[in-house]
């Protein structure tokens, strides 16, 4: 291992070990590959003492140095928490492999027989903040596609993200997987960044999972593709055919089941044709949700903070909301596409073919009807555990797993056919 104070050399030296990692994971079986995943989950369940006393470390320091409501949330494990991640983890296990599968393939006129392959992305960057369970979701999904992951978590997770590495790679080695195919950049150094963002030909694909800033100096730095994850500034429309009973459910559990998820519900919208706009707004209020209303909302529900124009494009990852009054599923459609992030958008209606529209026309990764949207994550999509969500338009989008951790290439058998 280089020395931890020559960064550049750090970040060479892992990428060179996980490219030759990626080369042997590449040809692992599937079940192999799945051995070793469900041994590393055992390895952290046995440590489950060890990985909650370095969480309580990095909560500790976090209260101290003023963290968010949310982000101590999103960083605090407990035994439930981790129950779930190595339950992550043996759902991608079982999962269908994606390495070789055939997606395409055709035999041309000249006989020459055509074929497209999915194959691993090769050595992946994950760059993350405050999550622990990145860590190991991150190490699961890269590395049952095949894929060798260079793993750099936050300062503010660093004894959480420590233990559960040291716990999941010494399982996944013991039942003999590439101990440099899961790799923890051991520094917080923020140089560390850097030196993966320049690492042309060892890191193959980036991913940033963070705040606004972070996704920012990746996509305007990064000499390696980005597949990026923006913010989450999702919306929940109630149409004026809506039922107000699931309305109430809905957006109750889109804003407040967790306030500090990417998931989380940040402005609702309401049909002016809905009748019950004031008891949707007091559900939010009695749920402890503080709200910021536009002028129409605030005529209804007297006493309310009122919305700035800054509002509509703010992720909040607490409990606050913007409410506005629009003019049917054309006006929601519209504050979406004006403020939105593209990443999940829910609609509660009866109406089939105003669902169906909404459905159709927003341009988000996820769309939901008549469902929540806390729904925005792989686990709930049956894809075992997420490595984040994919916003943008190229290679993948929403909630990014083993597929979307594959690339592909064209195979062709021939009989001597040539160009002449």
């Amino acid at each position: 291992m280089a020395d931890h104070h020559d960064i550049p050399a750090l970040i060479a030296d892992m990428g060179a070990r996980a490219r030759t990692a990626a080369k042997r994971l590449a040809r692992m079986p599937t079940a192999a590959k799945a051995d070793a995943l469900r041994a590393g989950g055992r390895a952290i369940r046995d440590a489950i003492p060890a990985v909650l006393e370095a969480n309580a470390r990095d909560v500790t320091a976090g209260e101290a140095n003023g963290l968010s409501s949310a982000m101590l949330d999103r960083l605090r494990l407990n035994d439930a928490r981790i129950a779930g991640i190595v339950e992550g983890i043996e759902a991608v296990a079982g999962l269908p492999d994606p390495v070789g599968d055939r997606i395409d393939e055709r035999t041309r006129p000249n006989g020459l027989h055509l074929s497209r392959v999915r194959v691993p992305v090769g050595v992946i960057g994950i760059v993350y903040e405050s999550r622990p369970n990145v860590t190991v979701d991150a190490a699961a999904l890269c590395a049952m596609a095949g894929n060798a992951a260079i793993l750099r978590g936050g300062s503010e997770a660093v004894h959480s993200n420590r233990a559960l590495h040291a716990a999941f790679v010494a399982g996944w080695t013991a039942a003999g997987g590439p101990a440099d195919a899961v790799q923890l950049v051991p520094t917080t150094d923020r140089a560390a960044v850097g030196a993966m963002l320049a690492a042309e030909g060892l890191i193959d694909l980036l991913i940033p999972r963070g705040g606004k800033s972070l996704v920012a100096r990746v996509q305007a730095e990064a000499k390696v593709p980005v597949l990026a994850h923006l913010d989450g500034i999702n919306h929940v429309y109630v149409d004026g055919s809506a039922d107000h009973e699931m309305a109430r459910r809905v957006v109750r559990d889109a804003k407040m089941r967790r306030t500090g998820v990417c998931g989380a519900m940040e402005t609702l919208l309401i049909d002016r044709a809905y009748c019950h706009a004031a008891e949707l707004v007091a559900t939010l209020v009695d749920a402890g949700c503080t709200v910021r209303g536009d002028d129409a909302v605030r005529e209804i529900v007297p006493g309310l903070d009122a919305a700035t124009a800054e509002d509509w494009d703010t992720e909040y990852l607490d409990a606050i909301a913007s409410v506005a009054l629009v003019d049917g599923v054309d006006g929601a459609m519209a504050h979406i596409a004006a403020h939105g992030s593209h990443h999940t958008d829910a609609i509660v209606a009866e109406d089939d073919a105003v669902a169906e529209r909404f459905l159709a026309q927003v341009d988000s990764a996820i769309v939901l009807w008549n469902a929540s949207t806390q729904f925005a994550d792989g686990g709930e999509f049956g894809l075992g555990a997420e490595i984040g969500i994919a916003t943008g338009r190229l290679h993948a989008r929403g909630p990014v797993a083993l597929e979307g951790l594959t690339t592909y290439k064209w195979i062709g058998r021939g009989t001597g056919q040539i160009r002449g």
